[in-house]
């Protein structure tokens, strides 16, 4: 008898294994960190889905495409959150996502929602954020004429560093080469992803920070420090919509748009204005937090459209590659 019970346990372990789904899912460092959105979003969830959500960080939002494209089918990925309205046409394209599911959602966004695969959960507007008391330049001309130092991130790897990228396309077309050429001796360093390049700008390694016009509401409510702002800009300031969506090939695809579903609701939405600082899909029941009101807010939100944005990256990235390497 000593040996039938480890036997029976043994027997019973993948049933019990099986009796709760896991659910992988692919999304950004700064997403899953501590002070991040993933541990609350988790929690709730679970609470809902009598199911394991398992998170995987993979570095910053345009790194979660290159992972995917290079994992093809075989991904462990069920679903990924932290693509761009930047990025959607590519990921697309991969014919790796399934339809979401999701319909019927009143989104509170500055542009109409269409998408059949990808979920929108929250947006903001890019912008160089700088300590109060430093006199910002108002336009990226004035900035490249200027010794003022920045730290941005790299378009290939991070969703920040591809929003400037276009930013500067959109608002200066033809002329983008020579706006990069007088910003090159401005930048100190380019990151691999947002949270490296937010700290270096913390610890007084630049004056200003590729960032986003809600930057300062995390210093402001999560610190009580009002000493940050963002600059506005003369040009306007490109708009970011972030996306989840759910990976074709999982075995857990009921259960993928089932979370996709979640992403939509006020336990979901109402986190991410204090924990993911931008600004949600859906305005949660209570409204936005005091001091979000504080906030710039662009009078002309910049965006190239969705199915043209793969060929105008790789035209931007020349002449980013272009300007930096001289």
């Amino acid at each position: 008898m000593r040996f039938a019970i480890p036997a029976l346990l043994l027997a019973a372990s993948p049933v019990l294994a099986q009796e709760t789904p896991v659910l992988d899912v692919y999304t950004y460092d700064s997403f899953v960190s501590e002070w991040g959105p993933g541990p609350a979003i988790e929690e709730a969830f679970e609470a809902t889905c009598s199911c394991d959500l398992q998170f995987t960080a993979a570095g910053d939002g345009a790194a979660l495409l290159s992972r995917l494209r290079l994992e093809g089918a075989r991904t462990d990925a069920d679903v990924v959150v932290g693509l761009d309205t930047n990025l959607m046409a590519e990921a697309r394209e991969t014919s790796l996502f399934a339809p979401s599911g999701v319909e019927g959602v009143d989104w509170d966004l500055p542009i109409e929602w269409d998408s059949e695969i990808f979920v929108p959960f929250d947006w903001g507007y890019f912008a160089f954020v700088h300590r109060k008391g430093f006199d910002a330049p108002s336009n990226f001309r004035e900035l490249g004429e200027s010794d003022v130092s920045i730290i941005i991130q790299d378009p290939r790897s991070s969703t920040p560093g591809l929003g400037l990228l276009l930013w500067v396309k959109a608002a200066y077309g033809d002329e983008a080469p020579a706006i990069w050429e007088s910003l090159s001796d401005n930048i100190v360093t380019v990151t691999p992803g947002w949270s490296e390049a937010y700290n270096l700008f913390l610890e007084g390694e630049a004056e200003m920070v590729l960032s986003y016009t809600t930057s300062p509401a995390y210093h402001l409510i999560g610190e009580g420090d009002d000493g940050f702002a963002a600059a506005p800009f003369e040009e306007g300031h490109y708009l970011q919509i972030e996306v989840a969506g759910a990976v074709e090939g999982s075995n857990q695809i009921e259960l993928a748009r089932d979370f996709l579903s979640f992403l939509a609701t006020d336990a979901a939405q109402s986190v991410l204005p204090t924990t993911n600082w931008m600004y949600p899909a859906k305005t949660p029941e209570g409204g936005l937090p005091d001091g979000f009101d504080a906030l710039i807010r662009p009078a002309n939100a910049l965006l190239t459209p969705i199915d043209e944005t793969p060929e105008t990256i790789d035209a931007a990235l020349d002449e980013w590659r272009a300007a930096l390497s001289r």
